[in-house]
């Protein structure tokens, strides 16, 4: 279902500078900068120290976690929890993201603390755009519509389409 790129070496390096810790549980990337360094990691739903891990998408570009955060903070999920209280279609699609997620999840195993349970306040609420967004870059378009919709909004500050790894890079030799 979903086709994650084997993580390398010089990847986990590159999610290590990103996270600015040892990235956990990572078992591919499921989305990459158009320049080839990792947007989004696919990891497994229990980390190495058996603790439960229910984001299977996680975002790790810093640009693109710092746009995202920007559009939280102007309360966008507000806005689309209250949409999904008064959309149908939105809030069928939305359940239907959910149930995308979960089965995407189950690829990697089972774990019972977290069944049932995907994440980003999927399927009745909006609780973190980071992994609605990293969800839609992961799987593409057409699968998580609040995803798809941030990515449309983040679109001033940062697009899957233009690199902005080179300024994160000048900004870390900058910052030594």
């Amino acid at each position: 279902m979903t086709d994650a790129q084997p993580v390398t070496p010089a990847d986990l390096d590159v999610l290590a500078q990103q996270l600015g810790r040892l990235p956990r549980g990572v078992v591919g990337i499921a989305a990459r900068c158009v320049c080839g360094r990792p947007l989004v990691v696919r990891t497994a739903p229990r980390l190495e120290d058996g603790t439960p891990f229910p984001t299977t998408f996680y975002l790790t570009e810093p640009a693109v976690v710092r746009a995202v955060s920007t559009l939280e903070a102007e309360g966008v999920m507000r806005e689309m929890t209250e949409r999904l209280e008064t959309d149908e279609a939105l809030a069928a699609a939305y359940r239907a993201a959910h149930e995308d997620y979960l089965a995407r999840r189950a690829e990697l195993g089972e774990v019972p603390e977290i069944a049932g349970v995907s994440a980003g306040g999927m399927p009745t609420r909006v609780k973190c755009l980071h992994v609605l967004v990293g969800h839609s870059l992961a799987v593409g378009p057409g699968v998580n519509p609040l995803g798809d919709e941030a990515l449309e909004l983040l679109r001033p500050r940062w697009r899957p389409d233009r690199c902005t790894c080179a300024t994160e890079v000048a900004s870390e030799e900058t910052d030594r």
